[in-house]
């Protein structure tokens, strides 16, 4: 967003927010909360092993966009994205006999 009458001067909070999301930092937010809900969901009598399964899939993508924002080597995006599938299909598997 360009600050009216500064052509090419952009404002503080859009670098700000532009900073955030490149450098990881909003992934690394979301990780956190992603935390929480596991502990919550343990705390709420929820067993380990399904709380995991659950949300491993999610949090390995998320590792996969934190690695995409910061320009990491291609292999550090492939890895958790190739890791989520079969955490997925475990986690639908355990579902469905549960």
């Amino acid at each position: 967003m360009l600050l009216q009458g500064t052509p090419n001067r952009v404002s503080p909070g859009v670098t700000l927010m532009s900073e955030f999301f490149a450098s990881g930092h909003a992934v690394d937010v979301v990780l956190g909360f992603m935390v929480l809900e596991a502990i919550w969901l343990i705390a709420r009598s929820r067993a380990a092993l399904t709380v995991c399964l659950m949300l491993a899939p999610g949090a390995l993508m998320l590792l996969a966009l934190r690695a995409a924002l910061t320009e990491a080597d291609w292999y550090w995006i492939a890895l958790p994205l190739t890791v989520s599938l079969p955490l997925h299909l475990a986690d639908l598997r355990h579902r469905r006999l549960a």
